[in-house]
């Protein structure tokens, strides 16, 4: 007698269907809530980050609650080189940079606040009195829209219609007729930021060059003692009003917020601190 044939497994082909369309919807979740791990965390953790903007949550500072490390970990993953150039050393020096140079614009602090006057840093989300509404009415690529202000805004208190229209371009919102965007959005204003920090602009390198060693300086910069380090990070940042004149406050407050991050990522703060000799761009 010839034995029975096994019974053949029939699956129906609308179950396997259903559990394939669970299946990838579930990739699909993971997908968009999974948010790969940013350069700089290795550098700048959240512990760290705590510590360098002690008082940023503080009832006293209109910004508490905003300047959160999640914001600044997406920020920085969307520019994955910023933290991941250059020698260990390298990348220290640029992890301290950018948070002296976001301490300094919005800080609260004060020459015997409590904790030290650089324990201040990200206490505002935007200019209180704009000197004025910074529209450049002479650019017509990024012209001013009616009744918007280009005062600071941000960690980096990004100014001026030809910075908002550009940022806003490459960060997708219309900085031109939506500034305020920069205020209201953690994760925009440390975008901002960190496109600041990134991107080269005419005759101006960027933030990044000139602490990674990438900055190129021409005939021109070599005349103007344009020398790369913190200084020139300063000078790219607002060398026409700090830089090429001696003692200037604003220049020691950066340098101030620059030695005590350096000190808390256990790296030297390298050469050229200061912008006193180099003529702005």
């Amino acid at each position: 007698m010839a034995p029975k044939p096994f019974p053949r497994r029939v699956i129906s082909l609308s179950l396997l269907a259903a559990a394939l369309s669970i299946a990838a919807s579930a990739s699909v979740a993971e997908a968009r809530w999974y948010s790969p791990p940013s350069p700089v965390s290795a550098i700048v953790s959240e512990q760290l980050y705590a510590s360098l903007f002690p008082h940023k949550d503080d009832a006293a500072c209109p910004a508490r609650g905003f300047y959160t490390y999640a914001s600044f970990a997406r920020a920085t993953a969307r520019f994955p080189r910023f933290g991941a150039t250059g020698c260990p050393h390298t990348r220290k020096r640029q992890g301290a940079a950018l948070p002296a140079q976001l301490s300094h614009h919005p800080t609260g602090g004060w020459a015997t606040a409590p904790d030290g006057p650089y324990a201040w840093g990200l206490c505002y989300k935007e200019e209180i009195t704009p000197a004025s509404n910074y529209c450049d009415a002479t650019d017509k690529q990024w012209p001013c829209y009616p009744g918007k202000s280009y005062h600071g805004r941000g960690p980096i208190q990004i100014s001026w219609n030809f910075n908002y229209g550009p940022a806003g371009q490459a960060l997708g919102f219309d900085g031109l007729r939506n500034p305020e965007v920069v205020a209201n959005c953690s994760d925009t204003a440390f975008q901002t930021a960190l496109w600041f920090w990134m991107t080269p602009r005419e005759s101006k390198p960027s933030c990044h060059q000139a602490m990674v060693g990438e900055y190129r300086p021409g005939p021109a910069d070599i005349a103007a003692n344009r020398t790369a380090g913190f200084g020139l990070v300063t000078n790219i940042v607002n060398g026409g009003l700090e830089c090429n004149r001696t003692g200037d406050a604003r220049v020691s407050n950066r340098i101030g917020f620059y030695r005590r991050d350096c000190q808390a990522l256990g790296v030297d703060v390298g050469p050229n601190l200061d912008c006193e000799h180099q003529l702005p761009f």
